[in-house]
């Protein structure tokens, strides 16, 4: 079994909490959508599996710096939990360059996304979204159950080690992991969970064929 797709151990104590302070809140539709900038985003300089030591972030620059080392780095899979595909962090070119290598690298790679609200995103049309018509085998986006709580947070998790993690998603602070795969499987599992009751809506079906 593929390590990425061991399921997670029932009996693994929690692990502690995060002392979060918010730098306070944006409003969802801020900052404006990225349309394509001639502007090229540079990745946080740590190694996926390697640095140990916990990142804090608290602005939009750092937060996207991460979250582009995170996706240039992942080798197996991505897993995303938005609330709307978060254009002032996804849709840029170098994200979608990042998850078409990791996508085109095998037919076993995979990108799942995790999503609240399609509307934003299916009206901006997306880049991501794009891929995904493109890559339909392996990249796959759903979204939440609104019938179901959902969590407040928004993560990136990448392969069994990298977590980028805003426990809100209204705001950009947050951090980042590289090599923690403890709390890699516990977001995991709760990412897997979400997944499972999630549904494919009406108008992201039709944008997607």
């Amino acid at each position: 079994m593929n390590p990425e797709d061991a399921p997670p151990n029932e009996s693994e104590p929690d692990l502690p909490a995060i002392d979060f302070h918010s730098p306070g809140r944006f409003a969802v539709h801020n900052p404006q959508p990225e349309i394509p900038s001639p502007v090229r985003r540079e990745p946080a300089p740590f190694a996926l599996g390697g640095e140990t030591r916990l990142q804090r972030f608290a602005s939009a620059e750092e937060a996207q710096a991460h979250a582009l080392a995170l996706l240039q780095q992942s080798r197996h899979s991505l897993c995303l939990y938005t609330p709307d595909l978060e254009p002032w962090l996804y849709n840029h070119s170098s994200v979608q360059e990042a998850c078409t290598r990791l996508l085109l690298a095998s037919p076993r790679n995979r990108l799942r996304i995790l999503v609240r609200d399609v509307s934003r995103p299916v009206g901006l049309g997306h880049r991501l979204l794009n891929l995904g018509r493109r890559l339909t085998s392996n990249l796959h986006i759903r979204r939440l159950n609104p019938d179901l709580p959902s969590e407040e947070s928004a993560y990136l998790l990448a392969d069994a080690h990298g977590l980028l993690l805003r426990p809100l998603a209204d705001v950009w602070a947050g951090y980042a992991w590289y090599n923690d795969p403890a709390r890699v499987r516990q977001q995991q599992a709760q990412f897997d969970q979400a997944w499972n009751t999630s549904v494919l809506d009406p108008d992201l079906r039709s944008f997607l064929l």
